[in-house]
């Protein structure tokens, strides 16, 4: 067959999706069929292409030109343009903010150009629906040299001496997992269990969704290389009820692996046999725990136990399970193809000696929050949070100064300006403060009111505690009502050591990493941000004009210009004025929602 001179990429990952993307798809259709190019363009629906601010987002290859928020009005200018006079339509590719010239080719857009794509090494470029591309891509040819050429325990060397530390939070050595796994199953003659922790509930966290939409083979493949080398021959995929999109891609990966010979029975025809069930989250963060993640899989509450039963040892029915989240599967068929030695040389530390020596590696994370890029990113170990944020992300919004970042998830911690120059690894992150993670990271502005984004993390912790034990269940609460407090101007000195004590119990006396780490946001702002609990407190002001019980609304009459716009929009009608004449505010009647802060062109709205 002859090979098509287009192919137009479209990310059909859950961003692009609910912006549009299958209309633009449609529209695609249409108009390559009414110019008779069907034989001469091929539109690929892929994953996730990570820079989510932008979508629905499009790939044309081999040319690499990249276009973004595209509409389906905008195809068929696009079709006749570019497909068929070859004039890519600059003003659907992504500008540069402040400049005029596009950057037409994906790689020398800085968001993509300053990361290393190992875990979303197919992102964008192949059809997660179908299994041909994947192995186009070297896909299962990891499986297939492990499975023909290695013995078991060779495997789990090559992962321990690797350094993977597993990236669902915990940061445990892959391969020390891997062998107490294994042993515990030798020493009691019974077969491990292996599961993928889907189950990823950060606010605004989608690194493990988008590495399933953009490929789910790569998971697999991951999951059934860790079943040979442990001795496994049923595992499972835990994933959260909440992404829809995510499971029917991995539903079609599986029962095409099958059919392919490589899942089920004597697996390429080895005697190796393994095959894997997807069993459906309802949502609850704690379930991303593992023993609540385990009990939840057996039917029952997903609640946590104590930690000194190993789950390697007795997890799942009691059996011996080892359970690594979706990116650490993504990786294990890389580092077998390419070798320990390739592996370490990215990253940091030093794990020749010993696998918790350092972060090795790339590691993945939605960057969310006041920067202008959002999205997914992958980056090696080691890069540094500004580069991250103004590199990649493209610094923050509106030209507003960075106040902080929160990484790891709402247990994670927030690090200040003067911490920018900070590497990203497992162990510099926590001596700071703060975590790694899962892979959360939340850009904050100077409009950023610190004790209140620590008291929205703990306000969801709260909401999501299981309950179980008293040192979370009642800590979180005291927790919460102190920081509630603080932010209506009803807090006193002494609540700054009340929120020290609560969180030192927490530390120690909680049954599970959510509580132990559920202190982080509180403690790491208390750390960098003192001065402005200090403020709420003493001054009964918020510097950064976001708890409404400290402070008033008010319109400089030198800035205004009458426009209107605020009068208009204002929910409760708290506004007064002409057009070309200076506006008002009823502070009586304003309910300080910001609307009209948010959409002042002229920067007249005040908060004081």
């Amino acid at each position: 067959m002859k090979p098509y001179r287009l192919e137009v990429m479209l990310c059909a990952g859950t961003g692009c999706v609910s912006c549009g993307a299958f209309k633009v798809k449609e529209a695609f259709e249409k108009e390559i069929k009414k110019k008779g190019l069907e034989n001469e363009v091929r539109i690929v629906p892929t994953g996730c292409n990570g820079f989510c601010e932008r979508g629905p987002l499009v790939l044309v290859a081999p040319e690499q030109i990249f276009y973004c928020s595209l509409k389906p009005d905008n195809i068929p200018h696009l079709v006749e343009e570019h497909f068929l006079k070859g004039r890519p339509v600059k003003n659907l590719m992504w500008t540069p903010p402040k400049e005029k010239t596009p950057i037409p080719i994906i790689s020398d857009i800085p968001f993509y150009k300053h990361q290393m794509l190992l875990a979303l090494r197919n992102r964008g470029i192949i059809d997660p629906e179908k299994i041909d591309d994947y192995i186009a891509r070297d896909g299962y040819s990891a499986l297939a040299k492990v499975l023909t050429t290695m013995k078991p325990d060779e495997v789990i060397k090559t992962i321990t001496a690797s350094g993977l530390r597993g990236r669902g939070g915990g940061g445990f050595p892959a391969g020390v997992k891997w062998e107490s796994a294994r042993k515990a199953a030798a020493e009691r003659n019974e077969k491990p269990y292996v599961v993928c922790n889907a189950d990823e509930g950060d606010p605004g966290a989608y690194m493990d969704r988008s590495i399933i939409e953009s490929d789910p083979h790569a998971v697999l493949e991951g999951m059934i290389i860790g079943s040979y080398a442990m001795g496994a021959t049923d595992g499972y995929v835990y994933i959260r009820k909440e992404y829809p999109l995510a499971m029917d891609r991995l539903i079609i990966a599986i029962a095409q692996a099958r059919e392919y010979g490589l899942l089920g029975k004597n697996i390429l025809g080895t005697n190796h046999s393994f095959d894997i069930e997807i069993h459906r989250g309802a949502g609850a963060f704690v379930c991303g725990e593992s023993t609540a993640l385990m009990a939840s899989l057996e039917g029952k509450a997903g609640l946590p136990r104590a930690k000194y039963i190993h789950t390697v040892e007795y997890g799942l029915w009691n059996k011996p399970t080892c359970l690594n989240n979706v990116e650490t599967w993504a990786n294990i068929p890389l580092i077998m193809n390419r070798g320990v030695e390739w592996f370490t040389s990215i990253g940091t530390g030093d794990v020749s000696k010993n696998p918790w020596g350092g972060s090795k590696g790339t590691k993945v994370f939605s960057l969310t929050g006041k920067v202008n890029n959002t999205g997914l990113v992958e980056v090696p170990m080691g890069i540094t949070l500004r580069e991250i944020i103004f590199n990649i992300g493209g610094g923050i919004k509106k030209d507003k100064k960075f106040k902080a970042v929160q990484t790891g998830g709402p247990s994670g911690g927030v690090l200040p300006e003067k911490l920018l120059d900070l590497p990203v690894d497992f162990d510099t992150l926590t001596e700071n403060g703060s975590m790694m993670g899962s892979g959360g990271m939340i850009v904050a502005d100077e409009n950023t009111c610190m004790v209140d984004m620590a008291k929205f993390f703990i306000d969801f912790l709260k909401d999501e505690s299981c309950g179980k034990c008293i040192p979370c269940r009642e800590g979180l609460r005291g927790t919460y009502d102190t920081l509630d407090r603080i932010c209506k101007g009803l807090g006193k000195e002494e609540d700054l050591q009340t929120l020290q004590d609560l969180s030192k119990v927490m530390i120690d006396c909680c049954l599970c990493a959510l509580g132990n780490s559920a202190p982080n946001p509180v403690l790491s702002t208390l750390q960098y941000f003192m001065d402005e609990y200090k403020t709420h407190i003493i001054d009964k002001k918020c510097p950064a004009g976001v708890c409404t019980a400290l402070f008033e609304m008010w319109i400089d009459p030198v800035k205004c210009t009458g426009c209107m716009v605020c009068l208009r929009k204002c929910p409760v009608n708290a506004i007064t004025g002409e057009k070309k004449i200076v506006h008002v505010i009823d502070k009586v009647t304003c309910t300080k929602c910001g609307v009209c802060y948010d959409l002042c062109k002229f920067d007249a709205i005040n908060k004081q």
